[in-house]
């Protein structure tokens, strides 16, 4: 037998031994792998472009935005109170201080879902709680709340409801302010200045 292999094989017993010697840290109490892949099909674990805008218009307090997208993205557009914790960066020890915080409900955003339920698995790996992912990303803000497609004549009263908030939510987020009245039913619109609108998309 060659002598390097040799060598080679007592350096990785070696190696190997030294790592049993070094204390295990552990912060969080890691979920088990077959808990992981069961909270992964939830759709619990998804929240809609609608239930993000309606928080954010209300000044949710428990709501934090993460987005998981690179810092040069996140300098060019982003959501009203989103942090920037890139992907890569979620399992240091400063993204794993934000994650901690108690009681506040975290929302992964990405251009679209995948980077955000990639952030989710690694988080929910290291057993954060009340993590969420915002269902198609900032694409799919871009297509339900800056710019909603109005429903048929036909549609259900649901759908004109609900075209009625994005459209208010759009004016909201592009330069409007909204102000919800007791007297009547729906949204009131009043504008107001704002030095730069929301512009591009992702």
């Amino acid at each position: 037998m060659n002598k390097n292999y040799i060598l080679l094989a007592v350096l990785l017993l070696v190696l190997a031994g030294g790592l049993l010697l070094i204390p295990e840290k552990n912060n969080h109490p890691q979920l088990s792998p077959e808990d992981l892949m069961w909270d992964v099909v939830q759709p619990s674990k998804f929240v809609n472009t609608d239930q993000v805008a309606k928080m954010i218009i209300e000044k949710d307090p428990l709501l934090q935005i993460i987005d998981v997208r690179p810092d040069y993205d996140y300098a060019e557009f982003t959501l009203p109170g989103a942090i920037n914790i890139p992907l890569d960066s979620i399992a240091t020890p400063l993204a794993d201080q934000i994650l901690n915080t108690e009681d506040l409900n975290m929302v992964f955003i990405s251009d679209d879902d995948i980077k955000a339920d990639q952030a989710w698995v690694l988080a929910k790996r290291m057993g954060h709680n009340n993590i969420y992912v915002m269902k198609g990303g900032l694409n799919n803000w871009m297509s339900t709340i800056i710019n909603p497609e109005p429903p048929s004549q036909s549609a259900p009263v649901t759908e004109t409801e609900l075209y009625e908030f994005r459209k208010g939510a759009s004016m909201y987020f592009t330069g409007a302010e909204i102000t919800i009245s007791e007297p009547k039913q729906g949204v009131e619109i009043t504008r107001r200045k704002k030095s730069t609108a929301v512009e591009g998309g992702c």
